[in-house]
């Protein structure tokens, strides 16, 4: 059964009627862009709560999420006042490094401030306020409920969508349907070619479990993989969230994965290459179960390799490329999608866009022992030597480290890193050692005490 809100349509919707699979943040934010100019129905198979709750559909929902600076701000040129909004339901505002506290595999990151941001909630709060707004546009209809089967068209153009009731037919289809997108399947059932795909999976498993967090603000803290040692590689995320808890994500890539239930939970954080995260939640109230999720592989479906791709179809978020979760990238990446969309539905742009996102997580996870469906190469390799030495001499260099976060936030490209002035720094090298300890102020550890 399925539940059907529509707000009053507004008039002069010049480009006629668009139908978006998946009510995820990725079909939320593509929703914003195109309302303006179409009738949009959105089709979700989830039955979606009214609060900021968990779905079934969303299974990683669970897990750490961080949005960055580069998404936060399209979804507030999409979509004004939502930081804000976060903000006031509880999410934090934290300045990327400014409000981390990061152990990097070259050592522990100085903290200092920068125009970069991470918003930090849970992924519920995050989706709840995008899809309350987005539902209040003009001319938005939602079916939840409801499954989509399958296109209707042929191999020139889709006309519309199949569910099990009806037909609905439209002038362009979005497929937001996530890791789980059928559009391959359904391209096929077009006539179209078999679409290439990319995997690059690690193995990596994502266990979680909420705990009470003590009153005071505290940072994101956040101990990183160091993939040169030669064994799988382990991370731990401590996130404040919403209503004074923390969200505590362990990670190991295969053959180093966390337990998948209560017993070693704490033990496994206490075991990284720093056992800070661990002796945080040693003595921290627990607030639910573990969760687990084995569904972190890279995955790129490369729809810029179709050579007569159907008018009126777009694909994008993880039905597109859908990235080992661990580097915070995907929400971001879809965010840049949806802007793309809101001024040309152009699947090449938009399959380009994600490559981004792709070069930061498959060319990091394929340095983890046991990694399917990729090697390095001799190139992979030389750069791994530069990145490393960059990323040591951020650690002394803010005017380093800056170009490196305005890279990992996405708001620049990885070409930055390779101007004439960052490659000279890096070749002169650091200049002292990173702090030997996790630079809490005194406040924090106040606050962990």
């Amino acid at each position: 059964m399925h539940a059907v809100h529509s707000p009053t349509t507004a008039p002069d919707r010049t480009e006629g009627r668009a139908v978006i699979l998946g009510a995820g943040l990725a079909g939320l934010l593509a929703t914003a862009a195109l309302a303006p100019r179409y009738d949009v129905t959105l089709i979700e198979r989830d039955e979606l709560p009214d609060r900021p709750e968990h779905r079934r559909g969303l299974p990683q929902g669970h897990h750490a999420h961080v949005l960055m600076s580069s998404g936060a701000r399209i979804v507030d040129q999409l979509l004004p006042g939502t930081v804000d909004e976060w903000i006031a339901a509880g999410a934090q505002r934290l300045g990327l490094p400014h409000g981390y506290v990061m152990l990097l595999p070259q050592g522990w990151l100085p903290r200092w401030p920068t125009d970069e941001f991470v918003i930090s909630c849970s992924r519920a709060l995050l989706d709840h306020v995008v899809r309350r707004r987005v539902l209040a546009l003009p001319g938005v209809r939602l079916l939840d409920g409801t499954t989509a089967e399958g296109l209707t068209g042929d191999a020139r153009r889709v006309t519309g969508v199949r569910t099990a009731e009806k037909v609905v037919n439209c002038d362009l289809v979005v497929d937001a349907t996530g890791r789980g997108s059928r559009l391959t399947h359904w391209l096929a059932e077009l006539g179209l070619a078999e679409v290439p795909q990319q995997v690059v999976d690690s193995g990596l498993r994502y266990a979680t479990r909420l705990f009470r967090a003590p009153a005071g603000d505290f940072p994101i803290v956040n101990i990183q993989a160091d993939p040169a040692r030669g064994r799988p590689g382990q991370t731990a995320a401590l996130m404040p969230i919403e209503d004074r808890r923390w969200l505590v994500t362990l990670s190991g890539t295969r053959g180093g994965e966390p337990p998948a239930g209560e017993d070693g939970f704490v033990a496994f954080a206490q075991a990284m290459r720093h056992p800070i995260v661990g002796d945080l939640i040693a003595g921290a109230e627990p607030l639910g179960p573990v969760r687990v999720t084995n569904t972190t592989a890279n995955r790129r479906r490369r729809y810029d390799r179709v050579r007569e791709w159907p008018e009126g179809l777009v694909a994008l978020g993880d039905a597109v490329a859908a990235y080992n979760p661990v580097y915070g990238h995907g929400m971001s990446i879809a965010a840049k999608q949806a802007l793309i969309l809101r001024d040309r539905a152009d699947q090449a742009a938009i399959t380009a866009a994600a490559a981004e996102g792709w070069g930061h997580a498959a060319g990091s996870d394929v340095r983890f022992p046991d990694v399917r469906g990729a090697a390095p190469s001799a190139a992979d390799r030389l750069i791994w030597r530069y990145q490393h030495r960059l990323f040591r001499t951020a650690l002394d260099r803010p005017d380093v480290a800056a170009e490196l976060v305005r890279v990992f936030s996405l708001n620049a490209p990885p070409a930055r890193l390779f101007r004439p002035r960052t490659v000279l720094a890096t070749a002169r090298g650091p200049r002292s050692a990173p702090p030997a300890e996790p630079p809490f102020t005194a406040a924090e550890r106040a606050v962990a005490a």
